[in-house]
């Protein structure tokens, strides 16, 4: 049982009830789903996960006015709700998993995640949002919204970043990528600086798949499930995806200078890939084969003149 689906099954056993009977002015302005921190938002959820926060429960995001009318007593009868259900539960809140579930006027939940009570209105906003934190807000499952406000929020949200703010995040990514793995990876070996060597792996690893999410326009969620979650991208995703476990398993099969030279090759395999999906969506005509002046040339096609102008590197 994932915990998306327990938790839709829980709310329609004893979630709805709740709300006809102590609430019924208010049934059809009351939007209720799980969305927000846990594996189980993003569908990742197996039996290890059911450890901690994890366990039959519900989200219910209230407009502002009808937080302040029925807000503490919504959330007083939420905590009331049977603790188990369907032989799972009770839920064991971690020291970090209290308030992740209950009653929320929405733009306070969305605040949490990004920063703001409202949906970014401009580059700047849109820029400062870690692209995690997007992934958090957006992910999950929405059960009902009958007054649509938390929907609406949710679905501008999940338009994506604005073309120039992805493009500058592309740009900068196409960089870091490969500073790490066309260019630093193979001199720190050369200088048997094996530790540097490791990390600038995993910053190649991290930023490519950053890169991925990117290309796709979807957000990428936090470390513990980017690889899993690159698989299910329609662009490069199932490819990177095993190129990328095969870097971080070659040392099962190979070892000293062979290893290296695999985990470069690879590397290399993985941004010739990026360079030629680049070229088809129109973001780069260059003929390079680094990554690095393609970065350049993704930068030049934002059309706000103060971002274009903005250090390459920097997102």
């Amino acid at each position: 049982m994932k915990g998306l689906e327990l938790s839709e099954q829980y709310f329609a056993a004893v979630g709805v009830p709740m709300i006809r009977k102590q609430f019924p002015d208010y049934e059809a302005r009351i939007a209720t789903g799980l969305v927000g921190m846990g594996s189980e938002c993003f569908g990742f959820d197996d039996e290890i996960s059911r450890d901690h926060d994890w366990g039959p429960t519900f989200c219910l995001w209230l407009t502002a006015e009808d937080y302040a009318a029925i807000g503490t007593a919504l959330q007083d009868a939420f905590t009331k709700l049977p603790t188990s259900f369907g032989g799972f539960g009770p839920r064991r809140e971690s020291a970090w998993g209290k308030g992740r579930t209950g009653v929320f006027e929405t733009g306070q939940f969305y605040k949490q995640f990004i920063g703001l009570d409202h949906p970014p209105q401009n580059l700047r906003e849109w820029r400062v949002i870690p692209e995690i934190n997007l992934a958090t807000a957006t992910n999950g499952r929405v059960f009902t919204d009958p007054p649509g406000e938390f929907t609406a929020f949710r679905q501008r949200l999940l338009e994506f970043y604005p073309e120039d703010v992805r493009l500058k995040k592309i740009a900068s990514r196409c960089m870091t990528v490969a500073q790490a793995g066309q260019y630093n990876y193979p001199r720190c070996i050369r200088r048997r600086e094996y530790v540097a060597a490791q990390w600038q792996e995993t910053k190649f690893v991290s930023d490519l798949i950053s890169l991925a999410f990117l290309l796709n326009r979807r957000y990428r969620p936090f470390p513990k499930w980017m690889h899993r979650a690159l698989a299910d991208l329609p662009r490069l995703g199932k490819t990177l995806y095993e190129l990328i476990q095969r870097l971080v398993t070659l040392h099962e099969r190979s070892t000293g200078e062979a290893l290296y030279e695999g985990k470069q090759q690879l590397m290399e395999e993985m941004c010739q890939l990026v360079i030629g999906e680049l070229q088809q969506q129109g973001l780069s005509d260059a003929v390079s084969d680094f990554l690095l002046d393609h970065g350049l040339i993704v930068q030049k096609h934002i059309q706000d003149p103060q971002i274009r102008a903005s250090d390459v590197w920097a997102e």
